[in-house]
C-alpha cells in the first residue's frame, strides 16, 4: 500500500512516502506554509501526486501520554485533511521523532540551512518507518 506520512508544523510540514511493498520509506520534501488552510491544500495535493492510499499524520503526545495543544492542532489537521482527500487518515504517535531526526542529521554532519530544510521531511520519514514496522508486526500488516 502506498502510504504518505505528514509531520505537520506551523511553518514547515514534512512529507514522506513509501513504496507499494512498504519496504522503504523516503522523504518527499517540506512544505513551507504558515497558513493552515493553504497547508492543508498543499498536503492534499502532494498526497494525491504521490498516489497515497493512506495518510499518517504525526500525533505529538506529551511524554506522559497526555494530549496537549500541539496534538489537538494535529488532530484538527488530520480531520480537515480527510475532508479534502478521500483516503483513510490515521494519527500516529510521533514522540521524539524530531529529536531522532536531529540525531540522524548529526551523524551525517548536516548543518545550518541545509539541516533546517530537511529536518521535517526526515521526521516524517521516521514517523512512516515506525508505522510500517507496526504494520509488519501486527495481523493487519501488509506482508
Amino acid at each position: 500500500m502506498k502510504i504518505v506520512a505528514v509531520d505537520f508544523g506551523d511553518a514547515r510540514t514534512g512529507i514522506a512516502s513509501c513504496d507499494r511493498t512498504e519496504m522503504l520509506a523516503s522523504p518527499v520534501g517540506v512544505i513551507h506554509e504558515t497558513d493552515f488552510d493553504k497547508c492543508l491544500e498543499k498536503v492534499a495535493a502532494c498526497a494525491a501526486e504521490n498516489g497515497a492510499e493512506q495518510i499518517i499524520v504525526g500525533y505529538p503526545k506529551n511524554m506522559n501520554g497526555t494530549i496537549g495543544e500541539r496534538a489537538d492542532k494535529c488532530e484538527l489537521f488530520a480531520k480537515r485533511l480527510g475532508e479534502l482527500i478521500n483516503v483513510p487518515i490515521k494519527l500516529w504517535d510521533e514522540r521524539n521523532t524530531t529529536v531522532s531526526a536531529h540525531n540522524y542529521l548529526n551523524q551525517t554532519n548536516t548543518r545550518g540551512k541545509k539541516r533546517k530544510a530537511v529536518v521535517d521531511a526526515v521526521a516524517a520519514t521516521i514517523i512512516l518507518e515506525s508505522y510500517m514496522e507496526y504494520r509488519k508486526n501486527t495481523q493487519g500488516g501488509s506482508l
